[in-house]
């Protein structure tokens, strides 16, 4: 696979490039992705899955469905699989696109985009999916492409970044959070997953004697121990759970994540990857997020998000500052039809405020939510840019440093990019782990850029 730098230069169409094998590409992985660039700015992204693998979940899915379905001549819970899969082939098939799409295509597809470095503006949107019995299953996902971005050098540009308040409070602000967090840290006790803790872990298909379906196969997801007052069945799932436990479940809140068409009762294989414990702010995730060395640089990054000035923290400033600068010299432009989805997602977000009702009675109220969409837009295309530039990675510990700055109501205003949302109506559901790498990622490639327009 070439750099984003050849990629320009290369007279090979970038749907050549991108289909090229790459070299670090896990044999054992089991979907395969291919990208077809059908007009300048429109391409599909295919993402296969082998009617081996497809034979084996739809069996078990039918298999699944022996205990609920009634049919004439046969005993309760005793109908036969292959009766099933005759006369209920449409509902199987219906769940089984959401399974494999929630299970291992999304995981798949964000992979895909980011290992690939393919220039797309907004998100992939869901175009057809072809599954059926004894064939292999695929789906495909339309792309809007960005034109290329011939990014200048950026480095050395001239940058003022924003001032604190020299308020002596703030110090002491900073001082008592950091000696509240390095006492929590003293006290803590491992005993397992805890209410609010982030735990990552992988999950893949048994069968009822607990063995995996499909060999060393398994998808992996981070999840959220919510302590709101609506009870949820993954919670007891994880609860006092360790690092490297491995057990099988067939736990509700699984099958209530997976399959909003069918009662299903699949049985899974989960192994616990890593925990982010909420009981204290990781100051030292916070160094390595940040690459800070000494106490006094941490005291320095920590005011940025005490330190406020016109209802603005100095982060955010900073953050805003340094796009504005970046996007100011490297042009580019955003489709419109990008900008609209943008509009609309603003717009169902600012609905669930109690404050709607005010907002849009202002005047320029439609004129500020476009600006605002265009803006987001061409920021989140921007980073993305930037780090296939830059051939910057994200691994799990970039998550974790990522997620460490949610387990406190003011350290959250460190971050710039949102992270998918874990909660649907209340009730927290797994996070597919190259989502939350895809934010990641850019929340690390905003925070490269201000390094080094600040490191001088």
């Amino acid at each position: 696979m070439k750099n984003s730098n050849q990629m320009h230069a290369s007279s090979a169409t970038l749907s050549e490039l991108i289909n090229t094998p790459l070299d670090n590409t896990e044999p054992a992985y089991l979907l395969n992705f291919e990208f077809e660039q059908v007009q300048p700015q429109i391409a599909y992204g295919h993402i296969t899955i082998p009617a081996q693998t497809i034979s084996t979940i739809y069996d078990e899915t039918a298999r699944t469905q022996q205990r609920s379905v009634r049919a004439a001549g046969f005993a309760p819970g005793k109908v036969p699989i292959a009766y099933i899969q005759e006369h209920f082939q449409a509902n199987l098939l219906g769940h089984m696109k959401e399974f494999l799409f929630k299970y291992n295509v999304l995981n798949c597809l964000y992979r895909a985009i980011r290992t690939h470095k393919i220039p797309i503006a907004g998100e992939p949107r869901l175009f057809n999916i072809d599954l059926r019995p004894q064939h292999s299953a695929r789906y495909t996902f339309e792309f809007s492409l960005l034109p290329a971005i011939e990014i200048q050098e950026w480095k050395y540009l001239p940058f003022k970044a924003p001032k604190r308040k020299n308020y002596k409070d703030l110090d002491r602000q900073v001082e008592s959070f950091i000696t509240c967090e390095q006492d929590a840290l003293k006290a803590y006790q491992d005993n397992g997953i805890e209410v609010g803790d982030w735990v990552y872990f992988s999950l893949a298909l048994a069968d009822q004697n607990n063995v995996a379906l499909i060999p060393e196969y398994s998808e992996q997801f981070w999840f959220k121990l919510g302590n709101e007052d609506t009870d949820n069945p993954l919670r007891s799932l994880f609860l006092n759970k360790k690092i490297g436990d491995i057990f099988c479940s067939s736990d509700i809140g699984l099958q209530t994540y997976f399959s909003n068409q069918l009662d299903t009762t699949y049985n899974f294989q989960i192994t616990i990857v890593d925990i982010l414990p909420a009981a204290y702010f990781c100051l030292e995730l916070f160094k390595r997020h940040f690459k800070l060395k000494t106490n006094k640089d941490v005291s320095k990054k920590l005011i940025e998000v005490f330190s406020y000035r016109n209802d603005m923290s100095q982060r955010r400033s900073m953050v805003d500052e340094t796009l504005k600068l970046l996007m100011y010299k490297n042009r580019f432009d955003i489709p419109n039809h990008l900008v609209l989805r943008e509009q609309k997602r603003i717009l169902d977000t600012i609905q669930k405020s109690p404050d709607y009702n005010v907002y849009r009675t202002q005047k320029d109220f439609n004129h500020r939510v476009k600006q605002l969409a265009e803006k987001l837009a061409r920021e989140s295309s921007f980073i993305d840019s930037l780090a296939y530039h830059e051939n910057i990675t994200v691994n799990k510990q970039d998550v974790k440093g990522y997620l460490n700055f949610t387990l406190r109501p003011r350290m959250r205003e460190f971050l710039y990019f949102k992270h998918p949302e874990p909660t649907i109506e209340g009730q927290e559901i797994p996070i597919a782990a190259e989502e939350l790498n895809r934010t990641a990622l850019r929340e690390k490639t905003i925070n490269y850029a201000i390094y080094h327009l600040t490191k001088r």
